[in-house]
């Protein structure tokens, strides 16, 4: 009897994923992070080198690349994730990788006339997804994975579920969505029918709900908020079924609005929460409030907003304006 080959390197990977339930994204982003490391020592099997060649790998992304530190970590996780999971080896702390330390930066925030105008190049479900995202706080993908039983209309109220650090949060449903989000149910309705007619496979339930309840994925309740307009084949079980609209439809809407705008700030799906979170203390919220709707783990992390509100210095007068006429005339062009 021929032996079974045991199951390659990235394979062994994307299994030990998927048994510790980790997303999808995070599941690719590892696979490439890994496969990068193998190249760049050769091919050489990951159980031939140790500590030296993870600090060269890093050490490579951070000078010769010069990546991102947040890169440079995601790629520093990958292969720890390879050799503590997957090879069940154990590597000393890293003392001589050469991080990419960068300084923090404000986040981008857009005025209310900038949000104002912004949503009025939008239109339809972008136009919604955006309004979400600047109304209730929610991240592009927090917005993209919202199932109809998520969003309670009677109680104002949106439930985002397994959110970044796979935390559930509840945050507020503005009262001039409760009508567009009416409506918007009503089209997921009527295409989940057509796909029952047509029987198609159910949607995408995460984890082991598919097993424990096998008709759920049935289920109205259960449907994407924003579903894709075609179904697809899901990357994990090959199988032919409606996902939600992909994040990369409502980030080129986003990038077409602020151009059409005439915004000059690097602005993107983000800003609109980081705007969110502005404009609510600037109305005079608590911190631990917006850090509520936020889902920020640490208030340290919802302060970063209290720098944007200070940085044009409010409340100091200055000294070019303290001398009543300006520069008295002096033409600032020519000198």
């Amino acid at each position: 009897m021929e032996a079974t080959k045991p199951p390659r390197l990235l394979d062994q990977v994307r299994e030990r994923c998927r048994v510790k339930h980790y997303s999808l994204r995070t599941e690719q982003a590892y696979t490439h992070w890994i496969r990068r490391f193998i190249l760049h020592h050769d091919k050489r099997h990951p159980r031939d080198m140790g500590a030296p060649e993870v600090e060269a790998f890093l050490t490579h992304l951070a000078v010769r690349e010069n990546v991102a530190a947040s890169t440079q970590n995601q790629a520093l996780a990958a292969v720890l994730f390879l050799y503590r999971e997957v090879l069940t080896v154990e590597l000393p702390w890293l003392d001589g990788v050469t991080r990419a330390k960068k300084p923090p930066r404000l986040p981008v925030v857009l005025t209310r006339e900038e949000v104002r105008a912004l949503l009025a190049r939008l239109d339809g479900v972008y136009w919604l997804l955006a309004s979400l995202m600047y109304g209730a706080g929610l991240r592009l993908m927090e917005a993209m994975r919202l199932r109809v039983k998520d969003v309670d209309p009677a109680r104002r109220e949106i439930l985002v579920r397994d959110g970044k650090g796979g935390k559930d949060r509840h945050t507020m449903l503005p009262d001039i969505l409760v009508e567009p989000l009416r409506r918007q149910l009503e089209r997921v309705r009527d295409m989940h029918t057509r796909d029952l007619a047509d029987g198609l496979q159910p949607v995408w339930l995460p984890h082991a709900l598919e097993r424990k309840y096998p008709n759920a994925g049935r289920e109205l309740a259960w449907q994407f908020l924003f579903p894709a307009a075609q179904p697809g084949v899901d990357p994990r079980s090959g199988i032919r079924r409606r996902h939600h609209l992909h994040e990369s439809a409502m980030q080129r809407a986003m990038r077409a609005a602020v151009s059409e705008c005439g915004i000059l700030k690097p602005a993107s799906c983000h800003t609109l929460r980081h705007s969110f979170a502005t404009h609510l203390l600037e109305s005079g919220y608590d911190i631990r409030t917006v850090q509520e709707l936020l889902g920020h783990k640490d208030v340290t992390t919802t302060q970063i907003y209290t720098h944007v509100l200070n940085r044009s210095g409010r409340g100091v007068l200055s000294p070019l304006d303290a001398t009543g006429d300006g520069v008295g005339g002096v033409d600032l062009a020519h000198g």
